[in-house]
């Protein structure tokens, strides 16, 4: 979408002429949301968008200013309608007696806005990030007390003088003329690192040792034995060891970055500059692992991060938000994302041809070039006439969770047959078209998720090394998600506190929140007091499905409801104990159930929860993308001219941000406008800063 919104630009006056092909009958990929019974909001997982999406909040801030000069804001609203600032979090750790001690944080805001303009002479690079790191440390450092007592801040300290002579007699000084030398080494670092060149860095770097060492020794007298700070003594221990080994590796200065660190593990590197085992085992880094979801294959026990990846992630999500920490959605992803850009892009002539699957991508002859696409019709419009997607729920456009089968060909006939659009599994169709290079296109952008790859474009599989490697080595992960409506608040639960955004849980569902905000957007006639959603990965199977296993999708979704029936018998009792009866069983009774249901009447236990919504993301572009060790160098760049009429887009490419996120794949949807375009400019990409 990112990619057709810069196509679409009226600044191009009309030059490309934009088809969107799109599987089913809603947009948005693992983004997609659809409302089903009640209005509901039902969606492939919890999406939060994060305060350092600036290329991903520029679009829709621009998609909604658009749609206001168009006369529709009235229907789409203000982009600040749309989102609302969270900056609160918890993370979980377990505790000596088997149950969870939770761990809150509430982050300051910051000024600015995601994607409003830089400031002059600002950008997002190490240097910046270090600066920042050490301004954190300083501030923790300054708001620790010391026996009791607020540590000195105002002490005599050389006014001038060589840098290094500066910060090794900060470092000299005694352990607690102490707390205050050491935060004003701290400041001293963070605004020095600002303005380092290649020059001074060697020298500025090595002084920094000693502040370090100085700074993991106050750590460990301050916290290590007090219980009461474990956590932040932790992320100290973690910040600690990322500095150390920023500087230790020479990342400032290395042309690499942090791709310089990308074939070591996150953990290992970690580890090897200094990080305590404790600290390695911390809520914090453990949340890190869930938030990725970096399981290879989805099993617990095979963590995998690369370290250049993991800080990188870090030190965006910490160092680079503005305004709030994250951003909610106030509906579903579909609502508040792709219906607007839908709207906005049908505006400008884009054309989107929905129940078409991609099943070829051919080459020519000569292997230079894409010739033909080939589509597998999944179903044809009534009249052949345009399929119209939306719904209006709560006076807001939407996408349904099912497609509307008035508008098909046969609907009665695929709705009673139960063909479904969405699986990979389900090769029911109309028909296949057929396009050829010339004739029907000139240019083509691969968007599909990487897991579909070899499904769609096997051709340039078998005939590319490159893409084979891409394939083998950009690995990917099942995920499981459910959601519950309550008639209880979770306050009204036992749960301590604002609707938190929490991490490091329980497995099978490590990560999950309290949505109460997206109710009233619903259409229940008596409204439920929350929502709440849950997500993590799904182990995958031994022996992966073949494409004619029409029950795979089926069985596991079976499995997902299985292990949410679980998880709601168990480790939800140490969060909400309000939710357990005197006999520690659930209270099924909670759950509210939609009128299509038949609203309040009686079902036995798991009965309710049968009404309630889980899905298994196991199609391969709902497939979830992880950055494994080493895996960096087998991404291919939206930029590549192996093709000349083919580029790429997803957050599986090299993006400059490997991550699976919304602001990787929008990130990449920018570079490969710019391969057919020259527009935008990559360094009006924010911290994309590759050669």
């Amino acid at each position: 979408m990112a990619l057709a919104w810069e196509l679409s630009r009226p600044e191009h006056r009309g030059k490309y002429e934009v088809t969107v092909y799109q599987e089913g009958w809603r947009l948005g990929g693992k983004g997609a949301s659809g409302r089903g019974v009640s209005g509901r909001i039902e969606e492939h997982g919890l999406h939060i968008w994060l305060g350092f999406y600036d290329n991903s909040f520029r679009m829709m801030r621009e998609c909604h200013a658009e749609l206001e000069a168009a006369g529709k804001g009235h229907i789409y609203g203000d982009w600040r309608d749309a989102w609302t600032p969270e900056n609160d979090i918890a993370l979980h750790s377990s505790d000596e007696h088997g149950g969870f001690t939770s761990w809150s944080v509430h982050m300051p805001a910051r000024a600015g806005l995601p994607g409003d303009p830089l400031p002059p002479d600002t950008g997002f690079s190490l240097p910046h990030y270090m600066a920042r790191a050490f301004e954190l440390m300083q501030a923790l450092v300054l708001d620790t007390r010391v026996d009791g007592k607020t540590p000195v801040t105002d002490f005599e300290h050389p006014a001038s003088g060589d840098i290094s002579h500066r910060l090794a007699h900060l470092a000299r000084l005694g352990r607690f003329a102490g707390a205050a030398a050491l935060a004003e080494g701290l400041g001293v670092l963070a605004a020095l690192l600002r303005s380092v060149t290649p020059a001074r860095s060697d020298g500025l770097l090595k002084a920094s040792e000693g502040i370090l060492s100085q700074l993991r020794q106050w750590v460990e007298d301050q916290w290590i034995a007090d219980d009461q700070h474990r956590f932040m003594w932790e992320v100290a221990d973690l910040t600690v060891a990322t500095i150390t080994g920023m500087i230790r590796y020479g990342i400032l200065t290395d042309e690499r970055g942090l791709d310089a660190i990308d074939d070591y593990e996150c953990r290992e590197w970690m580890r090897i500059n200094g990080a305590s085992i404790r600290a390695l085992q911390s809520p914090f880094l453990r949340g890190l692992y869930d938030l990725s979801m970096g399981y290879e294959n989805g099993d617990e026990s095979k963590p995998a991060l690369s370290a250049g990846q993991g800080l990188r992630g870090t030190l965006r999500t910490f160092f680079g938000y503005r305004g709030a920490f994250m951003w909610r959605m106030r509906a579903g992803m579909g609502d508040v994302v792709f219906a607007p850009l839908y709207t906005a892009m049908r505006d400008r002539g884009v054309k989107f041809e929905f129940f078409h699957r991609l099943t070829n991508t051919g080459l020519s002859e000569s292997g230079d070039h894409v010739d033909s696409l080939t589509f597998d019709v999944q179903a044809e419009i009534e009249r052949d006439g345009e399929y119209q997607p939306l719904v209006e729920v709560a006076g807001k456009p939407c996408w349904p969770s099912k497609p509307d089968y008035a508008q098909l060909k046969d609907g009665k006939k695929i709705e009673a047959e139960g063909w479904h659009f969405e699986s990979h599994w389900d090769r029911r169709r109309a028909g296949t078209k057929t396009l050829r290079v010339a004739e029907d296109f000139d240019f083509v952008a691969l968007t599909v998720g990487v897991g579909a790859i070899p499904h769609v474009a096997s051709e340039i599989v078998a005939h590319d090394q490159r893409w084979a490697d891409m394939c083998l080595h950009v690995k990917t992960v099942a995920s499981q998600a459910f959601q519950i409506w309550m008639d209880k608040s979770l306050e009204d639960l036992g749960w301590p506190g604002p609707a938190y955004i929490t991490g490091a849980f329980a497995k099978p569902f490590d990560t999950w929140c309290d949505m109460a905000h997206v109710v009233p957007e619903e259409a229940w006639k008596t409204p439920p007091a929350t929502s709440v959603y849950f997500c993590a990965v799904l182990p995958d199977p031994e022996t992966p499905p073949s494409d004619d296993d029409t029950d795979y999708l089926s069985l596991r979704t079976e499995e997902v409801r299985a292990n949410a029936e679980g998880f709601l018998k168990g480790p939800v009792r140490e969060v909400w104990p309000g939710a357990y009866d005197e006999h520690g069983h659930f209270r099924w009774n909670l759950l509210s159930v939609a009128e299509e249901y038949g609203g309040d009447r009686k079902l036995n236990d798991e009965g309710r929860f049968a009404t309630q919504y889980w899905r298994a993301n196991v199609n391969p572009s709902d497939r979830y993308v992880i950055h494994t060790p080493g895996s960096f160098r087998y991404r291919i760049s939206p930029l590549d001219r192996t093709y000349d009429n083919l580029t790429i887009a997803g957050d599986w490419t090299d993006s400059g941000f490997h991550s699976g996120c919304v602001e990787g794949a929008v990130m990449s949807g920018l570079l490969a406008a710019h391969a057919l375009s020259g527009s935008p400019r990559l360094e009006d990409i924010t911290a994309y800063d590759h050669p």
